[in-house]
């Protein structure tokens, strides 16, 4: 939901299920399953975009342009649930955690580098529209997947267990992953951009 904190009210609000809108249609009309939840989610600094980790392992990437959102990117990123992810400060960089027990490390910059950047000049452009190859029956289709985007991973991290939470810090002029699973220890790895 994007919220008008001065009105107390929502603006926009989207489901998972309504992104996977091509997904339900190829689905058979006697089939029953609920949206995928969503377990995280961060803002990049641009602040106009904003990732979701869901249950079904993708990884979602939204744009906010003035009081609309849209679904810009969608990606299989993990092989069981998305439990974490996070924008690295400064830039178009993902870390994303899963119930797979993998830490990855994602550049999405040409992905969402191909729209404006800035949230202010975001509000008063007129939307552009997408691709033909991304449109269906006139209307922007719901996920562009990672097949089409060609997104693979930087950094593959096997941590081993559920991911339950990460971070990044700088320690020394070194950047640093902080991972926290069921136990009692953060895991700290050494974040080396290919």
């Amino acid at each position: 939901m994007l919220w008008n904190l001065q009105k107390a009210r929502p603006l926009w609000t989207t489901t998972l299920q309504d992104c996977e809108a091509e997904e339900v249609e190829q689905q058979s009309a006697g089939q029953f399953f609920n949206p995928p939840l969503a377990h995280s989610l961060s803002v990049a600094a641009c602040g106009n975009i904003f990732v979701c980790g869901a249950e079904d392992g993708k990884i979602r990437i939204f744009r906010v342009t003035g009081v609309k959102c849209e679904q810009e990117l969608g990606f299989k990123g993990h092989s069981l649930g998305v439990s974490q992810v996070l924008f690295l400060p400064e830039t178009y960089w993902l870390l994303s955690g899963g119930n797979d027990g993998k830490v990855l490390l994602w550049d999405i910059n040409s992905e969402v580098g191909k729209q404006q950047k800035s949230p202010v000049k975001s509000i008063h452009r007129r939307k552009t529209r997408a691709p033909a190859s991304t449109r269906r029956a006139g209307k922007p289709s719901a996920v562009v997947t990672n097949e089409h985007a060609k997104i693979l991973p930087k950094l593959s991290i096997e941590h081993g267990e559920k991911v339950n939470w990460i971070s990044c810090a700088d320690f020394k002029g070194s950047k640093r992953v902080l991972v926290a699973d069921q136990s009692s220890s953060i895991t700290v790895y050494p974040l080396t951009e290919p």
